[in-house]
């Protein structure tokens, strides 16, 4: 780009404040040297660097770039094979440290799987150099100071100077609290000519001994090293000789240790730079609240709500400027102070900054063109040293304009044909935009001239433009309106700013009547369009609220579906595992009471077979009656009262209320059983009323399963006093009048216990030992009631 264009549209400024977000030297440098470009490849890459900074910006991240100074003149020493001082040999430390840090950064941002363009690609160009960052790291610090650990030697070194230190320091004590501090000028300790000294009074040289090092501009008082002291000094001033010896050791090997790395560090310091101005480019973005803009090879611009970067964004107006599609140039009409001129280097600055890879101030969704060169002729350049006038420093800079314009320029013209006859000035105004129009350039030009709206009108790709005017407040609203030309407010404002009414008519009668309908043609026409982008502002701002509602009931509806699915699959999942579980219980239940029925050494009782059958029956899960609200309220609404008919669910078992225990517990009698049993596993069952009355007969079934003998022969006590309750209960359910339990002669014990047990159970009616032939006193026959 040509240096005239980025001085009139006030590149530089933009890039100052993009300047104040730099933290390294080799930024600032390539800060300075950046230029627009015209190739796509370039523009878009610098573009896809802007839009990570800006990402990464927007996760509450920033590129770790420390402050660095440019390492260039260091490495020119270590080429031309000088040692390099501590503090150089930190810069370049630093740089490697730096670059550790960034791979440690985007390593993580790798991690949380952050998506970038190009910058994962670009950090992978630094060269590591891991052994030689850790020597300089254990060797040399921040500020260039040789650290302890930097040598054993050095270490060794630095701990005989600190011993020596403090014994000097140890026996001059004596000499600044002792009586002889009296002597002294000031009782302190200093140093001359880097040995350890005190400040003596001149007339008592004689009372302390030693040597004169420096004495007071007064002569009052000298500096003396006591006698007693001088070996150690002496020594110390060895191991200071020692110490920098050592130094300048370590510095020549870590200065030849990185001697073969010069490209290496080179590159990676300009890399960091340019890191450091992607961080700066994202950050300026953010305050400016810029946008990423789309690139057109066509030329074809497109800025939304464009607004001049240099201008306070809570006070600019922001305009729409379209170019390139339907028409090629733009003149825009009308009187001055309307921001004509500042919507014409609005759409030149925003043009550069895109292609410098900068965001611009303008909305989502805007587009820039790709021009090979932007020409401006903004402002007067009048010299009054080069004898030209403002006319013709115009047509100087509007030759130049012509001889280097190619069909993929930007012209920017501001009053066209201004400072000369009008005219001429018109006439010379449309023969330019003519010339330029046939080399296919796009334009945009501000004039004053009336003979340019008709132009506007008249050539091909080319449409008139204005800049808004309120005529109640008399001022003007700095919008863009495209496809009107400027009409004149001179009598109209010069009228309400209350000039008499008779000079206005006066001046009406003579402007001709074309001017006259052309004027009322426009302000109509001004009208409309005006309204029009009310409506249509209004439109767009109401279409946005209704597509980011759309957009977020979509992605709503989007996650309704995926985790209605997911509950679905959950809840399929967990049935097939509960039926699964189901079967494997029931087919226990059910080998159980095979394995029992088979066992003719074990009876099964039938109160143990309606126990099991109700654990089968409680298996099978009804989630759909649990959470139905309709069946909820009706159980509800249900009561239940003694005498009800009921059907225990877990014993499938019709029963009786006898009595309620509890809140939701009942005693129900469940043939000659009474069990607890919680409302919530009963329901009530309608009591079967016979068609005559008659008496009531209980038939009583035996049960195949249960035997009409008990032979409790050879079990041991408590197990057979457990088996024979057992089997009562059974026997009972059965419907046997009888029974007879076989407890053998034995002890008696087991007989004693058996008839202890029958004598305490209500629904034995009598009992005794069975007859001499059938058993005697080893067995006993039980009658129930």
């Amino acid at each position: 780009m040509n240096q005239k264009v980025l001085d009139t549209l006030e590149y530089k400024q933009i890039k100052q404040k993009i300047g104040d977000y730099l933290a390294t030297e080799n930024g600032k440098k390539e800060l300075k040297q950046l230029l627009p470009s015209s190739e796509a490849e370039t523009v878009n890459g610098w573009l896809d660097e802007t839009d990570d900074g800006a990402h990464i910006y927007r996760l509450n991240h920033t590129i770790p770039i420390p402050k660095l100074v440019d390492i260039t003149p260091s490495i020119k020493r270590l080429e031309i094979g000088a040692n390099l001082n501590g503090k150089e040999l930190a810069q370049v430390s630093a740089v490697l440290n730096a670059i550790l840090v960034i791979n440690r950064f985007f390593e993580n941002l790798e991690t949380e799987k952050v998506e970038l363009h190009v910058l994962y690609e670009e950090v992978k160009t630094f060269s590591n150099l891991p052994e030689i960052t850790v020597q300089l790291k254990k060797s040399i610090d921040d500020s260039g100071k040789i650290l302890d650990s930097a040598s054993g030697t050095l270490s060794s070194i630095r701990r005989q100077i600190s011993r020596l230190e403090g014994n000097i320091k140890s026996k001059m004590e004596s000499f600044t609290h002792g009586k002889q501090s009296k002597y002294l000028s000031d009782p302190i300790i200093t140093i001359r000519d880097d040995r350890y000294v005190i400040p003596v009074k001149a007339e008592y040289k004689q009372k302390i001994g030693g040597i004169v090092h420096d004495q007071s501009t007064s002569g009052q008082t000298i500096y003396l090293e006591p006698a007693s002291v001088v070996g150690l000094n002496n020594d110390l001033r060895r191991e200071q000789i020692n110490e920098r010896e050592e130094e300048k050791r370590i510095l020549a090997q870590l200065s030849d240790l990185i001697r073969p790395y010069q490209m290496e560090l080179l590159s990676n310091a300009k890399q960091l730079g340019h890191f450091d101005l992607i961080n700066a480019k994202a950050r300026y973005a953010a305050s400016m609240k810029a946008t990423r803009p789309e690139i057109s090879a066509d030329n074809q611009v497109n800025l939304k709500n464009a607004r001049h970067p240099l201008i306070n964004q809570e006070k600019v107006v922001g305009n729409d400027i379209k170019l390139g599609f339907d028409y090629r140039q733009i003149i825009i009409t009308g009187p001055n102070t309307g921001g004509k001129t500042i919507t014409m280097k609005t759409l030149g600055l925003l043009q550069l900054m895109a292609q410098s890879g900068l965001f611009i101030t303008a909305d989502e969704g805007s587009q820039a063109g790709l021009y090979d060169e932007v020409f401006a002729d903004i402002g007067d350049d009048q010299s009054i040293e080069q004898n030209l006038s403002t006319f013709s420093s115009h047509i100087d800079n509007i030759i130049s304009i012509l001889k280097r314009m190619t069909n993929r320029s930007l012209v920017l013209i501001d009053e066209l044909g201004a400072g000369t006859d009008p005219r001429e000035g018109a006439a010379l105004a449309m023969s330019i935009l003519d010339a330029i129009s046939q080399s296919d350039a796009e334009v945009l030009s501000t004039t004053h001239y009336p003979e340019l709206k008709v132009y506007g009108y008249n050539r091909p790709e080319t449409i008139n433009a204005s800049m808004e005017f309120d005529e109640k407040t008399l001022s003007p609203t700095y919008r863009l309106m495209i496809g009107i030309p400027g009409q004149s407010n001179a009598l109209s404002i010069a009228g309400r700013l209350g000039l008499n009414e008779s000079i206005i008519m006066e001046a009406e009668s003579l402007v001709d009547e074309d001017s006259q309908d052309i004027n009322s043609m426009i302000k109509k026409l001004t009208q409309q369009t005006k309204a029009a982008d009310d409506r249509a502002r209004k439109l767009e701002v109401e279409l946005k609220k209704v597509t980011e509602l759309h957009q977020e009931l979509t992605e709503k509806f989007n996650q309704f579906t995926e985790r209605r699915d997911a509950m679905i699959n959950k809840a399929k999942r967990d049935a097939n595992q509960i039926v699964s579980r189901t079967k494997r219980q029931a087919n226990e239940i059910i080998d159980d009471l095979h394995k029992r029925q088979k066992n003719a050494a074990i009876d099964v009782r039938e109160n143990e077979l309606i126990e099991q059958k109700g654990k089968i029956n409680a298996l099978e899960q009804h989630t759909e009656l649990k959470n139905n609200k309709v069946l909820k309220r009706s159980k509800a609404k249900k009561s239940f009262k003694v005498g009800d008919d009921v059907l225990v669910k877990t014993y499938g078992q019709r029963g009786v209320l006898l009595k309620k225990i509890g809140n939701h517990s009942w005693e129900v009698e469940l043939g000659i059983l009474k069990m607890k049993v919680d409302e919530t596993d009963m329901d009530r069952v309608k009591e079967e009323k016979p068609k005559h009355r008659a008496q009531t007969v209980v038939h009583r079934t035996r049960s195949s399963s249960t035997s009409p003998t008990l032979d409790l022969r050879g079990v041991r006590y408590d197990d057979a006093m457990q088996r024979l309750d057992r089997y009562i209960d059974s026997a009972l359910l059965a419907g046997y009048p009888s029974v007879t339990i076989i407890h053998g002669k034995g002890t008696g014990a087991l007989r004693k216990g058996v008839i202890n047990y029958l004598r305490g159970n209500r629904q034995v009616k009598e009992f005794g030992f069975s007859p001499a032939n059938s058993g005697g006193d080893g067995s006993t026959v039980v009658k129930f009631k």
